[in-house]
């Protein structure tokens, strides 16, 4: 596209990527403390996303991944990418736009005495992406040289339900990515349902795009609200298509259902800082293991393990260190629930302390 530039990338390790994480990520502004928006006094600039998430979280677990999107030819969009490529991740795909901007958002935690608080534990994300840069990703996107060449040459890519609800080109994008011949490469979709971008758009399309995924990973909550029901076996009827769907049952359980059958792994106990990222982190180490060549349990148990480094950081992205061991995911039944995670990073429990 005119006024557009490519961003210098930086490689994710030796070789092409292993994993290609595709859509928006923007700017985000992170209170100095808890409370309503209107006693903050002054935010920490960071970067937010899911797709960048996912891609840095698995560059941390191992995999070599890069990240595809636009941002604005502003200081937002130059933080960003560098904030993403300082975690590794091979950002050569990403589009400098001189017309549009980088997407922003605002958190809002609770944890203050003030009226209106959302409550210790809990945040909330305020968005301001219309018009943005990434929306103005499209199927000519992939036909960029960089773009084609880093997916061309991907074991999987990754997409969110976030995406499509951006713009019809966005949606256009990720239909093509779906319907394209894949070879041995696998397409995972994470549904990240968000009523709010679908308020004027139709959220049926999501149902085709999960069903057109090899890895399905679905919240059995945002499930219920988009699908009418949060059932892991009735997901998987309701579901044939991929070879794997995820479904994830908040902080109790999640459950694998493949051709063999079900497993599923309850949750670790967590001293939550809070929540933003852990979803993110979860698909990042599902999908680490399962690019790994690890059974269902050990893939469930890296994506507890992941989700659990990002719900005792305050930014969207943990530091996993070394909770990712194979004393962990090869612990007895016992030992994991018997493991906590606190924000210290000890693992406290019959495995470690």
């Amino acid at each position: 596209m005119a006024g557009e530039a490519r961003v210098p990338g930086q490689g994710a390790g030796s070789g092409a990527p292993w994993a290609v994480c595709i859509g928006e990520s923007m700017a985000a502004l992170l209170p100095d403390a808890p409370g309503p928006l209107d006693g903050v006094e002054s935010f920490a600039v960071s970067a937010g996303g899911a797709e960048s998430n996912v891609a840095c979280a698995l560059r941390a677990l191992g995999v070599p991944s890069a990240w595809v999107s636009r941002v604005g030819a502003d200081g937002f969009g130059r933080r960003l990418v560098g904030e993403v490529t300082r975690h590794g991740v091979d950002t050569s795909g990403v589009a400098v736009d001189a017309a549009r901007p980088t997407g922003l958002y605002l958190k809002e935690t609770g944890g203050s005495a003030r009226a209106g608080d959302l409550g210790t534990g809990r945040s909330r994300l305020h968005y301001y992406r219309a018009g943005s840069a990434a929306s103005a990703m499209s199927a000519a996107t992939l036909r960029e040289p960089a773009v084609a060449r880093l997916v061309d040459g991907a074991r999987l890519v990754h997409l969110t339900g976030i995406t499509p609800a951006l713009s019809e080109t966005c949606l256009e994008m990720v239909r093509a990515l779906l319907e394209a011949p894949r070879g041995d490469r696998l397409v995972s979709f994470d549904l990240n349902w968000r009523p709010v971008l679908w308020r004027d758009r139709d959220a049926g399309v999501l149902r085709e795009f999960v069903n057109a995924a090899d890895v399905a990973l679905l919240g059995a909550d945002e499930a219920e609200l988009a699908f009418g029901t949060g059932d892991p076996a009735e997901l998987r009827e309701l579901f044939p298509g991929p070879a794997t769907i995820v479904v994830k049952d908040a902080e109790r359980v999640v459950t694998a259902l493949t051709a063999d059958g079900a497993v599923s792994e309850p949750a670790l106990t967590v001293d939550v800082v809070e929540p933003t990222g852990a979803g993110d982190a979860f698909a990042a180490g599902y999908l680490a293991g399962t690019l790994h060549g690890y059974d269902q349990r050990r893939r469930l148990r890296m994506g507890h393990l992941a989700a659990a480094s990002a719900l005792v950081a305050h930014g969207d992205v943990g530091e996993l260190g070394d909770l990712t061991t194979a004393e962990l995911l090869d612990a007895s039944e016992e030992q994991w629930r018997a493991t906590r995670i606190s924000a210290d990073g000890t693992v406290i429990g019959a495995v470690r302390t």
